[in-house]
Protein backbone atom coordinates (compact mmCIF):
# COMPACT_ATOMS: atom_id res chain seq x y z
CA UNK A 1 0.00 0.00 0.00
CA UNK A 2 1.55 3.33 -0.92
CA UNK A 3 2.35 5.62 1.74
CA UNK A 4 2.84 9.35 1.12
CA UNK A 5 6.91 10.39 1.47
CA UNK A 6 6.53 13.62 3.05
CA UNK A 7 4.31 15.06 5.65
CA UNK A 8 1.83 17.73 4.39
CA UNK A 9 2.42 20.90 5.98
CA UNK A 10 -1.07 22.59 7.50
CA UNK A 11 -0.59 25.02 4.83
CA UNK A 12 -1.20 22.76 2.23
CA UNK A 13 -4.05 21.06 3.63
CA UNK A 14 -5.62 23.97 4.42
CA UNK A 15 -5.50 25.06 0.73
CA UNK A 16 -7.65 21.97 -0.38
CA UNK A 17 -9.85 22.15 2.15
CA UNK A 18 -10.64 25.47 1.35
CA UNK A 19 -13.70 25.37 -1.11
CA UNK A 20 -15.28 22.29 1.36
CA UNK A 21 -17.68 25.16 2.96
CA UNK A 22 -18.83 26.93 -0.54
CA UNK A 23 -21.83 26.06 -1.44
CA UNK A 24 -22.70 24.44 -4.29
CA UNK A 25 -22.56 25.66 -8.13
CA UNK A 26 -25.88 26.94 -9.04
CA UNK A 27 -27.39 27.53 -5.75
CA UNK A 28 -31.20 28.46 -5.71
CA UNK A 29 -32.34 32.08 -4.76
CA UNK A 30 -35.90 33.88 -4.80
CA UNK A 31 -36.68 35.82 -7.53
CA UNK A 32 -36.76 39.15 -6.99
CA UNK A 33 -40.05 40.11 -8.96
CA UNK A 34 -42.59 36.81 -7.84
CA UNK A 35 -40.81 35.52 -5.06
CA UNK A 36 -40.30 31.86 -6.56
CA UNK A 37 -37.47 29.86 -6.41
CA UNK A 38 -35.16 30.13 -9.46
CA UNK A 39 -31.09 29.10 -10.02
CA UNK A 40 -29.07 32.26 -10.10
CA UNK A 41 -27.92 33.85 -13.36
CA UNK A 42 -31.06 31.97 -14.69
CA UNK A 43 -34.38 33.47 -16.32
CA UNK A 44 -36.92 32.89 -13.83
CA UNK A 45 -39.18 29.66 -14.71
CA UNK A 46 -42.40 31.27 -12.83
CA UNK A 47 -42.91 35.09 -14.15
CA UNK A 48 -40.22 35.14 -16.99
CA UNK A 49 -37.91 37.89 -15.62
CA UNK A 50 -34.28 38.30 -15.60
CA UNK A 51 -32.33 40.99 -13.76
CA UNK A 52 -35.51 43.66 -13.54
CA UNK A 53 -36.58 42.75 -17.53
CA UNK A 54 -39.78 40.81 -18.79
CA UNK A 55 -37.75 38.14 -20.95
CA UNK A 56 -40.22 35.31 -21.63
CA UNK A 57 -43.92 36.27 -22.18
CA UNK A 58 -45.73 35.17 -19.21
CA UNK A 59 -47.96 32.92 -21.25
CA UNK A 60 -44.31 30.69 -22.38
CA UNK A 61 -43.22 31.31 -18.29
CA UNK A 62 -45.99 29.06 -17.12
CA UNK A 63 -45.78 26.37 -19.25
Amino acid sequence: MPVPKKKKSRSRRDKRRSHDALTPAGGLHNCPACGATKRSHHVCGNCGQYRGRQVLSETVASE
